[in-house]
């Protein structure tokens, strides 16, 4: 079967790129605002100075960290059938961790997430074939930040059977998550050998590296969880003024998390989030359906796969404010780029404009276009069978393929059929059913999923312990 595999870079540029983000290790170095994670630098042979916390790391080091990092990983939920593989050539989508608003599905308008809403998002992202981690998808205003996301932990396993994702606040609550994800396992070995969670490390460009950020990612490291690192190095503003500076930058920011990393536990599993942006230079905001967002996604899953590791990429997202035609095109063109190039995972799926907020339509129209990139991306096969000159001579001209054994036994597998948000009627037909925008349609896809789909419950015993350990975070000081 021919794949199209997508290339920007050259060997050359590669190797350009990589030294680039060497020489800034090593030259300018990264600020570590971390403790430990400074002393154990010193220890591994970087050049630290106390003073400003800046870390100058050697080419040896970085390449050594590089070498013992763990390239695979799965992610486990409940339901042992809908684990998530990363590393091994599968495409893995997953609903946003959580957006600081919501867009109202009724009026179209921004207002703060309510528990009601997350509950909603979880069994909609439960309920969709092609979303493969469920994210809690807002942060609900009725729960104080200090323990939200203990709770949003809870919430999420117990209303979906697929693996699970939310925002963590620090070290402290990144224990107690922990604790929620060894109780469904049944353990601390349990979580080692079948991990449910992941660690995200966002470095804050140009080259730092937070406290909090390192505190979760050492929690989660020293469990036996993997890390992914995503900095969002936004040219023009946080990054040089040209794509090649920005990656080079980008690239250095995760070694440098990757090396703290695997200082905090050797051979835990990375994943590499090249997810830098642009600033748009007329609004000075961030931009996330730029087309320089696919160019940079393309190289960054070229620099990942240089060091063997999976590749995280910010695509299928837009600037756009309502699913409309602005909306399609930057989505879909960039997530076709970003699929095709061979990325693992994806930009998280049902925010609405640049982190403008979360919303049920758009979940289920990322969802629907998964199902459309991911059957560009299958191809076809070409061989005797497929090429069907038998069945061509056996029909002849004039007549028609409809009855033909060989039409069926391959139309299903050939022809990807779209779900009833997408319309191919006539144009009679589509005036009949109410000239419907998409838009329209996912809106009452998302109605009537929610209606029907149930979710295997957990069991009691389990979700009186997850109770427990919540309480016990909102008891404890921040």
């Amino acid at each position: 079967m021919g794949r199209i595999e997508l290339r920007f870079l050259s060997h050359g540029d590669i190797q350009a790129i990589h030294k680039a983000s060497l020489i800034i290790l090593r030259d300018t170095g990264v600020k570590v605002h971390h403790g430990e994670a400074l002393r154990l630098l010193r220890e591994a042979g970087a050049a630290v100075h106390g003073d400003n916390k800046i870390a100058r790391l050697p080419e040896q080091l970085v390449m050594d960290c590089v070498t013992q990092t763990g390239k695979q990983y799965v992610l486990h939920g409940r339901d042992p059938q809908r684990a998530a593989r990363l590393g091994h050539g599968d495409s893995v989508w997953m609903s946003s961790p959580g957006q600081y608003t919501w867009i109202d599905s009724r009026s179209g308008r921004r207002r703060g997430a309510t528990l009601g809403d997350v509950r909603d998002a979880v069994r909609l992202g439960d309920a969709l074939d092609h979303i493969h981690i469920v994210g809690a998808m807002g942060q609900p205003e009725e729960i104080p930040e200090t323990w939200r996301d203990v709770f949003l932990t809870g919430e999420l396993v117990k209303g979906t059977t697929k693996p699970t994702r939310c925002w963590v606040r620090n070290g402290r609550t990144a224990r107690a998550i922990l604790e929620i994800y060894r109780t469904i396992t049944g353990g601390e070995q349990a979580l080692r050998d079948k991990p449910m969670a992941e660690a995200f490390l966002e470095p804050i460009s140009p080259l730092q590296l937070p406290e909090h950020g390192l505190e979760i990612v050492k929690v989660f490291a020293q469990a036996g969880q993997p890390v992914s690192i995503g900095p969002m190095a936004m040219t023009s503003a946080t990054a040089p003024g040209t794509l090649a500076g920005t990656l080079a930058q980008e690239n250095a920011e995760i070694l440098a998390g990757l090396v703290v990393t695997q200082l905090f536990a050797r051979g835990t599993p990375v994943m590499y989030g090249g997810i830098p942006h642009i600033m748009d230079p007329r609004t000075s905001i961030c931009s996330f359906g730029s087309p320089e967002q696919g160019l940079m996604a393309v190289a960054m899953v070229q620099m990942a796969r240089f060091y063997g590791l999976p590749a995280y990429v910010n695509v299928g997202l837009t600037d756009a404010k309502t699913l409309d035609a602005q909306a399609g095109i930057e989505k879909a063109s960039s997530m076709l780029l970003g699929v095709l190039a061979g990325a693992d995972t994806f930009g998280h799926c049902g925010i609405c404009g640049t982190d403008h907020g979360a919303s049920l339509e758009w979940l289920y129209a990322d969802n629907e276009l998964a199902a459309y990139v991911r059957r560009i991306a299958r191809g076809f096969e070409t061989d005797a069978e497929t090429l069907a000159t038998e069945v061509v001579h056996r029909v002849g001209p004039c007549g028609n393929f409809l009855a033909e054994e060989h039409t069926v036994r391959h139309f299903r597998d050939e022809l990807w059929l779209p779900g009833p948000a997408w319309t191919r009627q006539s144009w009679d037909g589509w005036e009949t059913d109410g000239s419907t925008s998409m838009a329209q349609r996912a809106s009452e896809r998302v109605r009537t999923i929610l209606a029907a789909h149930e979710v295997e419950p957990l069991d009691g015993r389990l979700a009186a312990e997850i109770d427990r350990i919540v309480q016990c975070a909102q008891r404890e000081p921040d």
